[in-house]
C-alpha cells in the first residue's frame, strides 16, 4: 500500500470495509500518512457515545482508536497481497480525562521487522496534551 499516494491511502483507510465497522461507528477519521517518516494520524470526536458513566472518554474507546491506527500503520507498510498485520498485544495508559472535543492520535513504529511490528500511539487533545499513550504489537501473517 505504501506505493499508493497519500490521498489514495487515506481514502482506502477511511472507506475500508463494506459494513459499518467499529472505527466507522466511533467516527475515526484518518487525516494524514507520512510515508517517509512512517507515521499515521487519525482523529475521533469525544461525545456521549464514547463516554463511560462518569461522562468522560471511555478508556476502551481510546484503545479502539489506538488499535485501529496501529493495525492500519502495519498494513500500510507490508505487501498486503501476501501478508496482513493483526494486533496481538496492546498496552494503554490513560493519562488525562476528556469530556468533549476531538482527540488526535499519531502512530509510529518502535520496531518494524518482517514478522512483528511494535508501534507507539500517542493520543492528544486540541491543546496538545497527552490523553493516552499506547504500545501495540502486530504479528505479520502470510495470507
Amino acid at each position: 500500500m505504501k506505493n499508493l499516494t497519500k490521498e489514495e491511502i487515506l481514502y482506502f483507510l477511511n472507506s475500508w470495509g463494506e459494513e459499518v465497522t467499529l472505527p466507522k461507528t466511533l467516527e475515526i477519521k484518518f487525516i494524514d500518512v507520512d510515508i517517509e517518516n512512517e507515521t499515521l494520524t487519525a482523529t475521533m470526536p469525544v461525545q456521549p457515545k464514547v463516554h463511560q458513566p462518569f461522562g468522560i472518554l471511555h478508556g476502551g474507546a481510546s484503545c479502539v482508536l489506538a488499535e485501529t491506527m496501529g493495525s492500519s500503520l502495519s498494513n500500510i507498510f507490508i505487501d498486503v497481497s501476501s501478508y496482513y498485520g493483526v494486533g496481538t498485544n496492546i498496552n494503554s495508559n490513560h493519562l488525562r480525562s476528556k469530556k468533549d472535543g476531538i482527540i488526535t492520535g499519531t502512530a509510529r513504529f518502535i520496531r518494524k521487522g518482517k514478522t512483528i511490528h511494535v508501534s507507539e500511539i500517542e493520543i492528544r487533545d486540541e491543546e496538545g496534551q497527552l490523553i493516552s499513550h499506547t504500545t501495540m504489537t502486530n504479528n505479520i501473517l502470510s495470507k
